[in-house]
């Protein structure tokens, strides 16, 4: 496992980190910058995969906390997601410590691109009449979205924002606003059960995940700042700008 990074590796990863959970907390795709960071780092893809879940953990606590503050969370939803998520995401990331990802790729980038499309053209109808959001439990279609989420989250994370907001916006009739709060919730949720998979498997480099982090945190906090005070059709931009960045990112790797 990686111990030691020189000084021009730590300023990167703490920069990375940094655009990295801005692009996470308002859209998704940050992953996509971070993995190859690490992996340029040393890091093999697995351990890469499960040592970039740290900087996720801490930036998602970050928005969450940001986004709670600012009354964009409600206890409720949480409750109402909690267990698919939490199980979705050990499935995932069970299957992620014993298979290569690399095979997701062409799905993660149909999906990241369908979605955000999706959700820029989207009328906001329903969220100037503030429908009230249903519950996973609605259907059969809406809970396995949830579970499928976390599964994608637990096992690769790359991407899994904008298949969170495609859940939450498309399934659950949730804003973009308050997707986006309730996408940080469920990354909390399905990373901290896919992270102790990973420690107890000993993948984790702890060293160049907490620079990923210390970043990760900073970027969380300015994202969460942006998204509470933006204008809807002016954050349906920029989750396109990030998909955009997200997937030249991940076509280069």
């Amino acid at each position: 496992m990686l111990n030691t990074l020189d000084i021009m590796q730590a300023v990167l990863l703490i920069a990375i980190g940094l655009i990295a959970g801005v692009i996470n907390t308002l859209a998704g795709g940050g992953s996509n910058l971070s993995l190859p960071a690490l992996m340029m780092c040393g890091l093999p893809a697995d351990v890469a995969n499960a040592t970039n879940r740290v900087g996720v953990l801490l930036q998602s606590i970050t928005a969450t906390k940001g986004f709670y503050h600012h009354k964009k969370l409600e206890v409720n939803s949480i409750k109402n997601t909690f267990w698919p998520l939490l199980f979705g995401g050990l499935c995932g990331a069970l299957t992620a410590s014993y298979l290569e990802v690399t095979l997701l790729k062409p799905l993660l980038l149909g999906t990241m691109i369908a979605v955000s499309l999706w959700v820029v053209l989207k009328s906001d109808t329903d969220a100037e009449q503030k429908r009230e959001p249903k519950s996973c439990y609605a259907s059969i279609g809406s809970l396995l979205a949830i579970f499928g989420a976390g599964f994608y989250g637990g096992f690769v994370q790359a991407g899994v924002g904008f298949v969170l907001i495609a859940a939450f916006v498309g399934m659950l009739d949730y804003d973009l606003l308050r997707a986006n709060a309730m996408k940080v919730v469920a990354t909390v949720i399905f990373t901290s059960i896919a992270l102790l998979i990973f420690v107890f498997r000993d993948q984790v480099a702890w060293l160049p995940g907490l620079l990923l982090g210390v970043g990760s945190i900073v970027g969380a906090k300015v994202a969460v700042q942006f998204a509470v005070n933006v204008k809807a059709s002016t954050l349906k931009i920029m989750v396109l700008i990030m998909t955009i960045i997200a997937s030249v990112a991940a076509l280069l790797t």
